[in-house]
């Protein structure tokens, strides 16, 4: 974009109307692109070689409130959850979120579905979704994008 970075175009549509759900659609998928454009608020990336399929894909599910990423770079997410250092807490966990909620929360940092969630701590989807909203409902995040954007704020994940 000629006057300006996506991520700073994203941070100002997200400042301006923060109801909007933006879908990043670029060339770049390295990390100096993805992270900062997340940090801003996007609640979708696809790389431009994704189909016209893949773009409608997207465009539904932002406007539904939920979040989409390319395959590969739900990939590089996971990646570098996994491979981040967890912050010390000095003083436990914000805003009275309990071990297990803030272990979900990382979890969904890291992409995964309810199922899958519940399937790696071994626990039912009403369970995980209990939660989610319970999570949801301390941090004030509408949805999973906002939720994982919290993690990364409080050093969760």
């Amino acid at each position: 974009m000629p006057e300006m970075e996506g991520a700073e175009a994203t941070r100002r549509i997200r400042a301006t109307l923060p109801d909007t759900h933006v879908l990043v659609l670029t060339t770049y998928a390295d990390d100096e692109s993805l992270f900062p454009a997340l940090q801003a608020g996007a609640h979708g990336y696809l790389t431009k070689d994704a189909s016209a399929e893949e773009i409608e894909q997207a465009i539904r599910a932002l406007a539904a409130g939920r979040t989409h990423l390319d395959p590969a770079i739900q990939q590089r997410l996971v990646a570098a959850v996994l491979d981040a250092q967890p912050a010390p807490r000095a003083h436990g966990l914000p805003d009275d979120l309990t071990p297990r909620e803030a272990e979900v929360l990382k979890l969904i940092a890291t992409g995964l579905s309810n199922g899958e969630i519940a399937a790696a701590l071994v626990v039912s989807n009403a369970t995980v979704k209990t939660h989610v909203n319970r999570i949801f409902a301390k941090t004030g995040a509408r949805d999973r994008a906002q939720a994982v954007r919290y993690a990364y704020e409080q050093g969760i994940a």
